[in-house]
């Protein structure tokens, strides 16, 4: 299991204003939110929020929220809920949390990961498809997985892994169905010959007669022509 640990400061003024002023000082404004208890509204450092996003992947991860001069609980195990970025320049701009118990089964999603070569692909031509990334587990928060690998070694040309053939550490239970394709090996598309040249080189293009267009009037000239030759012979 990772955990990761981020410093916080308890925010206490609240509204428009008070946010922007925030962001002007380097601070990002946060929500932590308990079964049972008031939300909690926070401030964080964006320098060091940033640079957790950047190193490590926060998504079904521990995060420790460590907050200063708060009396009721300095360390808080959160589970990110919701991060907001700004639309036009993509920066963090709010971050709300989950507090969780360490002691209470919850659900999140690991990603999947692929271990090995296929047979499938490494000796039969065929191409390896990743169908499903991530699943959805239900686990003690101490117990959650960074991912969960699968072995694709023995993996055979129209093969294909499903939910239920993948194993999962003790205490860790997939919740998606069961049936699901997971990783599968397809055969390679086959692609279509090149339609056959023409024998004797480029293509020919048909030979188009053009016949002489007759323009109005032109075949009586012709015709006066003639007669008057024939009166001159005489």
């Amino acid at each position: 299991m990772e955990e990761l640990f981020l410093d916080a400061e308890i925010r206490e003024g609240l509204g428009r204003g008070k946010v922007k002023d925030l962001r002007d000082k380097g601070f990002v404004p946060a929500v932590v939110y308990a079964d049972g208890k008031d939300a909690l509204a926070l401030k964080l450092s964006h320098r060091q929020l940033v640079q957790l996003v950047h190193q490590h992947r926060i998504e079904g991860v521990i995060i420790n929220l460590n907050i200063k001069d708060d009396k009721k609980q300095k360390s808080r195990p959160c589970l990110i809920k919701e991060i907001q970025h700004d639309p036009v320049h993509g920066e963090i701009v709010h971050v709300d949390f989950n507090q969780i118990s360490l002691t209470k089964a919850i659900k999140v999603n690991i990603p999947i990961s692929a271990k090995g070569d296929a047979v499938g692909v490494k000796q039969e031509g065929g191409s390896l498809e990743h169908v499903l990334w991530e699943v959805e587990i239900e686990c003690l928060p101490t117990s959650i997985p960074k991912d969960i690998e699968v072995d694709i070694s023995q993996l055979k040309l129209g093969e294909s892994i499903h939910i239920k053939d993948i194993s999962v550490p003790a205490g860790v239970k997939i919740l998606n169905d069961p049936g699901a394709i997971v990783l599968t090996v397809i055969a390679p598309m086959k692609e279509e010959a090149p339609a056959e040249a023409v024998e004797g080189g480029e293509k020919q293009e048909p030979e188009v007669i053009k016949e002489k267009k007759e323009v109005p009037g032109e075949a009586g000239a012709e015709e006066g022509k003639e007669a008057k030759g024939k009166e001159e012979k005489k």
